[in-house]
Order: C-alpha cells, then structure tokens, then sequence
C-alpha cells in the first residue's frame, strides 16, 4: 500500500509517518520501481502500536525500546516494566502540577463575581498584576 492508504488506514498523518520513518521508528518500507514507498501489513501493526503507546503519552525514544523488544520475545521484561514505572511516575507529576495549576485557576476565579464591567474584574486586575512582576 502507499503511504495515503497507509494514513488512512492507521489515522496517522502521511507527515507523521515519514518523521517516523527518518528517525528510525518506523522501518523503511520497500520502494516500488517509480519510487513510491510500499508498505506492508507490519507497518500498519508497527504504526498502530507507536500511535496507542504515544496515546499514553509514552515518549518516542521509549516507543522504540518498546519495538524492539517486539523483535525480541524471549528477553526479559525488566527494562519494559522500568520503562512503564518511568511513565507512571510522569504521569504522577504531570497530575500533581496539574492539581496546583487548579487550585491556582479557582483561587484566581474566587477574585471576581459576575456583573462587572472589566476595569473592575479582579481576575483581569490580578493577571495584568502578576505579567507585570513576572
């Protein structure tokens, strides 16, 4: 198949899928004689893996840890299983930031009620303030 119906039957974008390739995600697929790429059925199950793992947000450099341990099925798991343990401990800090970005948003939203014009709007007062010192 070409790389649009590889896109489209994937949902990943042909740019996408040549970044993928260019740093080595992604094997190269066979060239036709006019010099279109071919893919196969492996690029569509390797693809289909890469967009699920960058679905949990799993950086690229671990996706291809990750692949090549699919090439590998007889190796140990140890380094998968730290691999994932990195990605959660990622996730943990991502929600803890996430946490005091809320409490800031609903401190900041406490600073004004409704029915004011924005001269008077504390929240507007307050980020104009904080720009200012930052």
């Amino acid at each position: 198949m070409k790389i649009g119906e590889l896109s489209h039957a994937t949902g990943v974008d042909a740019d996408t899928i040549r970044f993928y390739e260019k740093t080595g995600v992604l094997p190269p697929p066979a060239r036709q004689t006019n010099g279109y790429r071919a893919y196969g059925p492996e690029h569509v199950d390797g693809l289909s893996f890469v967009r699920h793992c960058r679905a949990l947000d799993i950086p690229l450099a671990d996706v291809r840890r990750l692949l090549n341990f699919t090439s590998r099925p007889d190796e140990d798991c140890e380094d998968i299983n730290r691999l994932v343990d990195e990605q959660i401990a990622r996730v943990r800090a991502r929600l803890t930031s996430l946490k005091a970005l809320e409490k800031q948003l609903t401190t900041l939203r406490a600073r004004c009620s409704v029915g004011h014009q924005a001269k008077e709007c504390g929240i507007l007062g307050e980020l104009v303030s904080a720009a200012r010192e930052g």
